[in-house]
């Protein structure tokens, strides 16, 4: 089944704690229906000392949100995707808010 995100698309963060923020996809986790944001839902790990990172410390990284949980960003407002068909068999994502053409769908014929 299409996805209505895919990878460097802007989106924003319809719900849970980071609701509101924008930013771009990095990773679609397809095995789990998640996304990597860049910028959102940032977690802190502490890291303790090892031959390749002798300091340690604290590391900070993206981590998974549902793909529910996220919209693509059209004019700085979230909005729903719908699948076109064009006469030539290939399919493209549309924005419902506005009608612009969010981009070629993968694997459609050309």
């Amino acid at each position: 089944m299409p996805r209505h995100v895919r990878k460097g698309d802007q989106v924003m963060v319809t719900s849970g704690d980071h609701k509101g923020q924008i930013g771009e996809i990095l990773e679609v986790i397809t095995k789990s229906d998640k996304v990597l944001v860049k910028g959102v839902n940032i977690k802190t790990r502490h890291v303790r000392p090892t031959q390749l990172n002798p300091q340690g410390g604290m590391i900070q990284k993206e981590m998974p949100i549902h793909i529910s949980n996220v919209s693509p960003v059209v004019d700085g407002k979230p909005t729903r995707v719908r699948f076109e068909s064009k006469d030539d068999g290939s399919k493209h994502r549309v924005a419902v808010r506005g009608g612009k053409s969010l981009g070629q769908i993968r694997g459609s014929k050309n």
